[in-house]
């Protein structure tokens, strides 16, 4: 075999092979989707509709803020980060705390425990159409998220992210109910978007079957609005 030839079969499969692991690789790693940093916060505006029987709706607005009030280790050594929520009706008034939650990152997961059950809210690295128990670490039975749209730009609010992270936690209608839950992250700021609609269709009388007329439930969606550090 002539040496060009063999040289030029060479580098050909080199360059193959360097293509492929490119394309393997995953545009971010999945720790940009939770930029942990001591006073750093975020403020979200949220609208709400609340259904019940024997009422019209409620509908609501107001802001939330989650600021990242410190850095501690756990018994076992890991690093978790304590975050203070705040909520207020509007800008014209104060912050009043409303709860606390914590988040911590290991090798492969985005830990977040709200109201002492922790939730696996991500696995790294990220990968389309990865999926995996969010209930891993809780009593709460197999719930299954997927990831879509990594890497993605969207707008929000009238601002731009360049890179996001879709976690579709359920999508899932059927003749009695309704259990749609997304949050849509954003590199180096966080959660910038998240859907949570959680409905009971009237289903005691043959005539209200399939109608999707709501007994209860609530429709809540979080937007981001600005992020900083105090």
């Amino acid at each position: 075999m002539p040496i060009k030839f063999l040289f030029f079969i060479i580098i050909s499969s080199l360059t193959s092979c360097s293509a492929k692991c490119t394309d393997c690789q995953p545009a971010v790693t999945g720790v940009e989707f939770f930029p942990l940093k001591e006073k750093a916060f975020v403020e979200y505006e949220v609208q709400e509709d609340e259904f019940a029987l024997g009422r019209p709706p409620v509908s609501r607005t107001y802001q939330l803020k989650e600021l990242i009030a410190e850095k501690y280790q756990d018994v076992s050594g890991q690093s978790v980060y304590r975050i203070v929520r705040f909520r207020r009706a509007n800008a014209t008034q104060n912050w009043q705390t409303d709860s606390t939650i914590t988040i911590r990152l290991t090798i492969n997961e985005a830990i977040r425990n709200e109201n002492g059950r922790d939730f696996v809210k991500m696995l790294f690295p990220v990968y389309e159409k990865s999926f995996w128990n969010g209930n891993a670490y809780n009593n709460g039975g197999d719930d299954k998220y997927e990831l879509q749209n990594v890497g993605k730009s969207l707008k929000i609010n009238g601002q731009t992210f360049e890179q996001t992270a879709t976690v579709v936690q359920q999508n899932d209608s059927t003749l009695v109910g309704q259990d749609k839950r997304t949050e849509i992250y954003g590199a180096n700021v966080g959660l910038i978007y998240r859907e949570k609609t959680t409905l009971q269709f009237c289903s005691s009388t043959p005539n209200c079957v399939g109608k999707a007329q709501i007994d209860y439930g609530l429709r809540q969606i979080v937007r981001f609005k600005k992020a900083g550090t105090e």
